[in-house]
């Protein structure tokens, strides 16, 4: 029989991907959409196996709820989470709420139904600023924003549950993902969408940080090989390509490729307060390649490419506000 698995965050960039990759595997899959009164069901809308899975509509931040939709599920991919970072400075208690809260609730709901594999998701920003590289597991975890220490609530609560009541859960701690579908707010599609609309000047931050870039799907398939090694319980489990690069050259790559010659200015609402910036990022993965024989596939320029044939697709590029700052 088919395993059924429960993907919190399913209608998210990171989340609409897996819930693909899953299907394709065949899993039978439910996909938790947040409830709005729209119907609307995010990137899900987009994915080409939508017949195929179960859409759920709800709130992680309701116990009741998340009892409810982990009844008869087998594993669980948890991704639902706040995850922007400029917001979390306006907005923190919403990052308590729906990443410590949320990621409580499915943890209690998947002890009390007996779910057999539980994959809460991390984030690499929980590292903060490198104090050496390449970051392994046993770095030291640094907030430097209301969302980073969000997570690392969210991390420790559930490793809590693995800890107190055995409940069999794997971190995974993905360094930061691209590719299509991905928010405006983050570099990589802030710069093509404005260049692919034709801005002689484009809008961006500071361009010196350096961090480990994933496609999506190298992140997701680093999820699956989480969930399908019993070597991974109980342990938190970088994914990333061991490769760094600068903002810098990353915008430069990009300008290359769509053979553009704009300019880059910095504006001011893109730039984090001083200490809450987070400089270097650059994964160790060597814990995820001994304890599943993971390895990424896409390599930047790669990976790069084909993020540009997706967004530069009309129907994509004009789902995006490109002139306006997405926090």
């Amino acid at each position: 029989m088919k395993k059924t698995v429960l993907v919190t965050g399913a209608d998210g960039f990171i989340g609409s991907h897996l819930v693909e990759m899953l299907v394709k595997r065949g899993y039978k899959v439910k996909a938790l959409s947040l409830y709005n009164s729209f119907n609307y069901w995010g990137w899900l809308e987009d994915i080409n196996c939508l017949n195929d899975i179960e859409v759920l509509n709800g709130d992680i931040r309701d116990p009741h709820y998340c009892r409810h939709i982990t009844k008869n599920v087998d594993i669980i991919f948890h991704l639902a989470a706040l995850i922007a970072i400029p917001y979390s400075y306006v907005a923190p208690e919403s990052y308590v709420s729906t990443n410590i809260t949320g990621t409580l609730n499915i943890c209690q709901a998947a002890k009390d139904n007996g779910v057999s594999r539980i994959i809460h998701t991390s984030t690499s920003e929980v590292y903060g600023t490198a104090q050496y590289v390449p970051i392994d597991e046993k770095h030291p975890l640094q907030a430097q924003s209301p969302y980073s220490a969000s997570k690392i609530g969210a991390d420790a609560m559930a490793m809590s549950y693995f800890n107190a009541f055995d409940l069999p859960i794997s971190i995974a701690r993905p360094f930061n993902t691209y590719g299509p579908r991905q928010s405006a707010r983050a570099i990589i599609p802030t710069i093509i969408s404005q260049i692919a609309n034709g801005e002689q000047q484009i809008k961006l931050g500071d361009l010196s940080p350096t961090r480990d870039f994933n496609y999506v799907s190298d992140t997701c398939n680093g999820f699956i090989s989480i969930l399908e090694s019993d070597n991974t319980i109980g342990e938190t489990i970088n994914i990333g390509s061991n490769f760094e690069i600068s903002m810098a050259d990353t915008l430069g790559i990009i300008k290359e490729l769509m053979h553009s010659d704009v300019e880059f200015i910095t504006e001011s609402q893109r730039l984090r307060p001083e200490k809450s910036e987070v400089f270097r990022l650059w994964c160790d993965n060597s814990k995820i390649l001994n304890l599943t024989g993971f390895v990424p596939e896409i390599a930047i320029k790669e990976g790069l490419q084909k993020t540009i044939q997706w967004f530069t697709q009309a129907e994509n590029l004009s789902k995006y506000k490109h002139s306006i700052y997405n926090v």
